[in-house]
């Protein structure tokens, strides 16, 4: 079959084979053919080495697609089914999902960097995030496939399964934004965009985008966003709006030191700045010991939006049904499995109109 594989941490462009093949699905596993997978900024943060990721790998870990074969202990799902995929499937026994989190559990995540899920030949090719969905067909935990209506399309489908749930996951879940609230979003990408639409679901009167592509700003405005600056003007647009107060809750969408520290500056007394952006191990932030006492802000931490998966992708479908959550906007480009590098170039370049690129397969 086709993927599209990273020979070496470092590579810039990935190798399109066609004579790639899947690991058979133990007994809780399924093998899903991947209709539709989106390109996240976190597919090149896997490629270059800032998110940790193994080589020979297949990198991709949002999409869509359609079971085609299930584990012999498999109940919930049947041939035919169509799916999301999730890089974090739930165990549902460890302590991080029985109390609640099962966005922080571990154990697929762990087996993702010991276990094989492709063969290059006789050489064993990783999934990234224990995906891959940079390939025809994949094999994934069964509580990492999470079923949709059929009528939803896959490319809708497959933004949900990390940006969608990142972005508004960290609004709705981690920081349980109130109605009414004043918002800055930094970093107006695809999961930035998800954020601001995030905001403006739970009801944020005042919403900043912030990106340094002033061409980003007006698509900002269109998702939600009731005011877009530069990072070198957020600094006079927070006084105008705020009353020099800050933001009650500041979102860095980037993972840059730089970001985050901006996040915290535009943060009121007591308000909440949220790090959604994915930075690198060594990447450090500092702020001195009076300013964490003295200025009451929460730090929080929203890895995959703190999502609930199997509950908040029907949630999120609901808002997309009920007209309150734009997805199929956020689709700027449609790309084919031989276009792929050009879409990651196209992202690593920065590009102003591009919102989410989304390839299609099978």
């Amino acid at each position: 079959m086709r993927a599209a594989v990273l020979n070496a941490i470092g590579d810039d462009k990935l190798e399109l084979r066609d004579d790639v093949t899947t690991v058979d699905p133990g007994p809780h596993e399924v093998r899903i053919r991947v209709r539709a997978s989106g390109i996240c900024h976190s597919d090149l943060s896997a490629m270059d080495g800032t998110l940790p990721a193994l080589a020979p790998g297949i990198v991709g870990h949002e999409g869509a697609g359609e079971v085609v074969e299930v584990g012999s202990a498999v109940a919930q799902l049947a041939p035919g089914d169509h799916v999301t995929v999730s890089f974090v499937p739930p165990c549902g026994n460890c302590p991080n999902c029985l109390r609640g989190e099962p966005n922080l559990c571990s154990v697929h995540a762990i087996a993702a960097f010991t276990t094989p899920r492709f063969r290059l030949g006789d050489t064993p090719v990783f999934g990234y995030a224990g995906l891959g969905t940079f390939a025809d067909e994949l094999v994934v935990p069964a509580s990492g496939a999470i079923k949709v209506d059929p009528d939803v399309p896959f490319e809708t489908a497959a933004l949900i399964a990390c940006g969608v749930l990142t972005g508004v996951g960290a609004v709705l879940n981690t920081a349980k934004v109130r109605p009414g609230s004043t918002v800055v979003v930094i970093g107006c990408g695809g999961v930035g965009i998800s954020v601001i639409q995030g905001a403006r679901l739970a009801g944020a009167t005042t919403i900043v985008a912030v990106d340094p592509v002033e061409g980003k700003h007006a698509i900002a405005k269109r998702f939600g966003a009731t005011h877009a600056t530069t990072p070198e003007g957020l600094e006079e647009l927070k006084q105008q709006v705020t009353n020099a107060e800050g933001f009650d809750y500041a979102f860095d969408v980037v993972g840059l030191p730089v970001t985050i520290r901006s996040a915290w500056d535009s943060a009121r007394r007591g308000g909440s700045v949220v790090v959604v952006g994915a930075g690198r191990g060594d990447a450090m932030v500092q702020f001195s010991a009076q300013e964490l006492f003295l200025h009451d802000k929460k730090i929080l931490g929203s890895f995959y939006g703190s999502s609930h998966v199997h509950h908040d992708t029907g949630q999120m479908l609901r808002f997309w049904r009920a007209g309150l959550l734009d997805l199929d906007g956020m689709i700027s480009r449609r790309l084919t499995f031989d276009e792929l590098n050009d879409g990651l170039a196209v992202l690593r370049e920065g590009s102003t109109d591009v919102i989410r690129q989304v390839v299609t397969l099978g």
